[in-house]
């Protein structure tokens, strides 16, 4: 069963991988990006595909931001120069009988 640590690639034949957690060994709360590239008989790699976990907090709220269409559908989070785009932040959620009540939404420098 393999060990997942960052910026460490597990590679292995089967196309599917277990990440294996406890509370000795969690990801931590919040947003958690992995990372795939695929290797084809001939050695040439795929170009890096991305997703993003979120793991879910059990005492306080848990925010979670996407980019959705006007209709509310997830989008892939690319947009067009000059175009608008639509954040979502509607999967956040609290423990019950909690509730959200402010969505702080923040545009981040550039690094």
């Amino acid at each position: 069963m393999p060990q997942f640590k960052p910026n460490q690639p597990v590679e292995q034949p089967d196309a599917q991988v277990k990440v294996e957690v406890s509370r000795a060994n969690p990801l931590p709360v919040g947003a958690n990006r992995f990372r795939l590239v695929v290797i084809d008989d001939e050695g040439n790699e795929s170009e890096a595909k991305d997703i993003e976990i979120i793991v879910q907090a059990t005492q306080v709220p848990t925010a979670v931001i996407e980019m959705t269409d006007d209709n509310g559908q997830r989008v892939d989070p690319v947009v067009e120069f000059g175009k608008a785009f639509v954040l979502s932040a509607a999967k956040s959620s609290d423990i019950a009988p909690g509730k959200i009540v402010t969505y702080r939404f923040t545009l981040l420098p550039r690094p």
